[in-house]
C-alpha cells in the first residue's frame, strides 16, 4: 500500500508544487489548483491571440474551459486527514503535546489523535476511539479506490492519444501522397500546356502573316484600278465641259470608251461606283444610264478564311486534355471505388435479392431462405461480400422509399449480432445513417435527427479504415450528411438494413 508522502505526490499542483486546493481539470486531463490556474491564465503572453497552454503537457485548453474535480478534492482531503494520523514523521508528531505520551490512538467522534491519558479522559469515555493504524484503514481503502479510478482514467487518456497519434501520422502519410500525386499530375499537365501553347502560337503566327500577305495583294491591285478609273473620270470630264456640236462630234469615239469601260469594270473587284455613258445609238444623243453589277472585293481569301474560322477547333483536343486531367486528378486524390455486391448469405429471408446481386426489396412474404449463422433472422439486414481490413474505399448507394419506409447504409464489424435483436449503434460495431420517410438519423448511441437542406436519394459511403472514418455524403448536392470517427481492429463489412413494402435500394455500378 502507497506511503502517505507517496500519496500526496499522486495529489501536488505542478504549478506551486503544494496540495491541490480547489482542484480543477483542463481539457488534456491534467489538475492544478483553480488559484495557481487563474494566475498562470493572468500572465501575458508574447502574443495575445495565442491560446494558453497546459504547463506540463503544452497541450492548448480553452480560457475557463476547466472543470472541478469533486472527486479529486476528496481525495485530498483525505490524504490530509491520514497525514494526521500517520505514525511516519518525526518523533515530535508522535507525541502529545500536552501530556507528553506517545500517540496510540484516534478519536473517530473529535478526529483527533491520542495518548494512552487523553484516551481515558473523561471527553472521550463515550467516543469511539481506535488505534491509528485501525482507522487510517478506512482512508486508506477510500483514497486507493480513488487513485485507482483516478489511474484508469489517465490510462483512458494515454489510449486515446495514442489512437489519434496514430490516426494523426496516418492522415500526414495521406496528405503526403497527396502532394506527390498534384505535384506529378500538374507537372504533367503544365508540360503539356506549355506544348500546346507553342503549336497554337504558331499557327496564329503563321494566321498573321497569310492575312498581311493577303492584305498587301488586295491593296496593291484596289489602288491599280483606282488609278485607272481616276484617268478616265478626268477624261470624261473634261468632254463633259466642251460645247454641245464639240461635244456631238466626238460621240462616236465616246461610244468606243463605253466599251473600253465596261471591259475594265469587269476586271476590278465589286461595290464600284455606278456609270453613266452617252450612247450615240440613241436619238439625238440622249444619255442613258446603264449599271454595272462589279464583284464584291475579298480581301481575304475562302480558304483563309475557312481556316480562321476552323481554329477553335484546335483547341478542343486540349479541352479533351484538361477534362481527362481533372477526372485523374479527382480519382487519385478520392477514395477507391468499391465494387461491392450483396451477399445472400446474410440476407433476411423478407430482402428479396436481384439476380446481380446489387438490388434488394423489402417484402413480407419470407423467403425460403437456408436458416445458418451468417444470416440476419430479425433485422431486415444484409451485408456486401468480401470486407476490408485497410484502405480508403467508397460506394454508392440509390435509395427508393416507400411511404413509411426507411432504409439504413453503413459499416459493421465482422462479429456483429446476427440472432436476435440488433441494436444499431457504434457500441455494438454498427456505424450506419437511417433515411426514413421525411428524415435522417445517425445512429450513433443515441439516435440524432440531421438537419439536412434536402432529403438523400442517392448516398455516397466512403471508408478509410487506417484513419477510422465513416463518412455519409448526398452523392448529388454533394452535401454532407455525418461522419463517424472510431478505431478499427478487425473487418469491416457494407451494411445495408431495410423495411416497408415497396421500398428498396440499388447499388451504382
Amino acid at each position: 500500500m502507497a506511503s502517505v508522502s507517496s500519496l500526496a505526490d499522486e495529489v501536488s499542483c505542478p504549478i506551486c508544487q503544494g496540495t491541490l486546493r480547489e482542484p480543477v481539470t483542463v481539457d488534456c486531463g491534467h489538475n492544478y489548483c483553480r488559484a495557481c490556474l487563474t494566475r498562470y491564465c493572468e500572465i501575458p503572453g508574447p502574443d495575445p491571440n495565442e491560446p494558453l497552454h497546459c504547463p506540463l503537457c503544452k497541450e492548448p485548453f480553452r480560457l475557463g474551459g476547466f472543470r472541478p474535480n469533486w472527486q479529486l478534492a476528496s481525495v485530498v482531503e483525505n490524504i490530509e486527514r491520514l497525514t494526521l494520523v500517520s505514525t511516519l514523521g518525526s518523533d515530535q508528531e508522535d507525541v502529545c503535546q500536552e501530556h507528553g505520551e506517545k500517540i496510540y490512538f484516534f478519536c473517530e467522534d473529535d478526529e483527533a489523535q491520542l495518548c494512552v491519558v487523553c484516551r481515558e479522559a473523561q471527553e472521550h469515555q463515550a467516543h469511539t476511539v481506535r488505534f491509528l493504524d485501525e482507522a487510517a484503514g478506512p482512508y486508506r481503502e477510500q483514497i486507493q479506490k480513488c487513485l485507482e479510478c483516478l489511474r484508469r482514467e489517465r490510462e483512458e487518456i494515454q489510449r486515446i492519444q495514442s489512437r489519434e497519434n496514430q490516426r494523426i501520422q496516418v492522415l500526414l502519410c495521406q496528405v503526403a501522397t497527396k502532394r506527390q500525386k498534384v505535384i506529378f499530375e500538374f507537372a504533367h499537365l503544365s508540360q503539356f500546356l506549355e506544348e500546346q501553347q507553342s503549336v497554337l502560337l504558331a499557327e496564329l503566327e503563321k494566321l498573321d502573316g497569310d492575312i498581311l500577305k493577303q492584305r498587301d495583294v488586295f491593296d496593291a491591285l484596289v489602288s491599280e484600278e483606282i488609278c485607272r478609273f481616276s484617268t478616265l473620270v478626268a477624261e470624261l470630264e473634261e468632254k463633259l465641259g466642251r460645247p454641245a456640236r464639240e461635244l456631238l462630234t466626238v460621240c462616236k469615239s465616246l461610244h468606243c470608251m463605253d466599251h473600253e469601260i465596261k471591259g475594265l469594270a469587269s476586271m476590278i473587284p465589286d461595290a464600284l461606283p455606278t456609270l453613266q455613258f452617252w450612247d450615240s445609238r440613241t436619238p439625238y444623243g440622249n444619255p442613258r444610264s446603264e449599271t454595272r453589277k462589279c464583284r464584291k472585293p475579298e480581301a481575304v481569301s475562302q480558304e483563309l478564311g475557312q481556316r480562321i474560322r476552323d481554329f477553335p477547333q484546335r483547341v478542343l483536343p486540349l479541352r479533351r486534355e484538361v477534362t481527362t486531367f481533372l477526372e485523374k486528378l479527382c480519382f487519385e486524390l478520392d477514395y477507391e471505388p468499391a465494387p461491392i455486391s450483396l451477399d445472400p448469405q446474410t440476407s433476411h429471408p423478407k430482402l428479396l435479392l436481384s439476380e446481380d446481386h446489387r438490388r434488394a426489396q423489402f417484402s413480407y412474404k419470407w423467403q425460403n431462405s437456408p436458416d445458418n449463422s451468417q444470416r440476419f433472422d430479425r433485422a431486415t439486414c444484409v451485408l456486401a461480400h468480401g470486407g476490408f481490413t485497410e484502405g480508403r474505399h467508397t460506394w454508392m448507394v440509390m435509395v427508393d422509399l416507400a411511404h413509411g419506409g426507411s432504409c439504413t447504409v453503413g459499416v459493421v464489424r465482422e462479429d456483429v449480432k446476427r440472432k436476435g435483436e440488433l441494436k444499431l449503434r457504434p457500441e455494438e460495431g454498427v456505424w450506419a445513417v437511417r433515411l426514413a420517410w421525411g428524415f435522417v438519423s445517425a445512429l450513433g448511441s443515441f439516435p440524432m435527427r440531421l438537419a439536412l437542406q434536402e432529403q438523400p436519394r442517392q448516398v455516397r459511403v466512403t471508408l478509410d479504415y487506417e484513419v477510422g472514418w465513416v463518412t455519409f455524403v448526398n452523392a448529388v448536392s454533394q452535401e454532407p450528411i455525418y461522419t463517424f470517427t472510431t478505431s478499427f481492429t478487425q473487418k469491416v463489412f457494407p451494411f445495408f438494413g431495410l423495411w416497408g413494402r415497396g421500398s428498396s435500394f440499388s447499388l451504382s455500378p
